[in-house]
């Protein structure tokens, strides 16, 4: 099983490394004759990879750092603060879950061309500063943290955003950088929203200049492979080097006792 998973990322990086007949020919080459490393450079100059790649780590920040932030008060808000209504609203919030996020999108799309914002990094990121997923995630991680902790604060004086920056944040940061990480690559594969909302070379993410230039390159299978290798390689390293993080934090829940 792991080898049908890993063979076409494995197979996408040789052939990124062949000849054009190696890499059309039939029966198809596993391995190149001669690694022809400036394939990467010919589709680093075929279309601006770069900027892709700008956008696309300026768009996935600032989505993360805002869904945190929504996502941190708000969790606070459903496990701590007591007001009307509380169960209602969470039990909405589940509800939300199952609506189709093809539902979403075409609402989401008229209220950005409203306000006249298409082509433009805030019709990226505002749809994306708030996610009900994350938030009933972390309201979970938050639950095992004992409520002690919060009256114990109120008692000596500390408020609730000091409360949220001193105490909870540090106990939550294995579920947060968890969150992080994920949110991070789920905007860096991006495609659906980022294609709808922009009409320019310029705006484009990483994706969407990927199948941009598909289309554009015609049949040079080799510079495609190379140009594909070229964007998944930062994700995958970006695992390599935090998996155990991301486990830890979906498989802890809470601190430890």
């Amino acid at each position: 099983m792991t080898g049908m998973t890993v063979f076409p990322f494995l197979y996408m990086v040789s052939a990124s490394l062949m000849s054009f007949q190696e890499a059309t020919g039939v029966p198809p080459a596993m391995l190149p004759a001669h690694a022809r490393w400036s394939n990467f450079g010919e589709a680093l100059h075929a279309a601006p990879f770069a900027r892709y790649a700008a956008n696309t780590v300026i768009v996935s920040g600032l989505s993360t750092v805002g869904t945190l932030a929504t996502t941190i008060l708000a969790a606070f808000a459903l496990v701590r603060l007591r007001f009307r209504f509380k169960r209602l609203l969470t039990g909405m919030m589940v509800a939300l879950l199952m609506v189709p996020y093809e539902i979403l999108v075409f609402t989401n799309y008229r209220t950005i061309a409203q306000l006249g914002l298409l082509d433009t990094y805030a019709a990226l990121i505002l749809p994306s500063l708030a996610s009900v997923f994350y938030i009933l995630y972390l309201c979970q991680y938050l639950t095992a943290i004992p409520d002690t902790y919060y009256k114990a604060a109120i008692v000596n004086g500390c408020g609730d955003l000091e409360y949220i920056w001193r105490i909870m944040i540090p106990m939550s940061r294995s579920a947060l950088f968890t969150m992080a990480l994920l949110l991070f690559i789920s905007g860096w594969n991006s495609f659906l929203w980022p294609i709808l909302v922009t009409n320019t070379t310029d705006m484009r993410l990483v994706g969407n200049g990927l199948s941009a230039f598909v289309t554009e390159s015609g049949t040079a299978v080799q510079l495609q492979m190379a140009a594909s290798t070229i964007i998944v390689l930062p994700i995958l390293i970006l695992y390599a080097v935090f998996h155990r993080r991301i486990i830890e934090g979906v498989h802890v829940n809470g601190i430890k006792r």
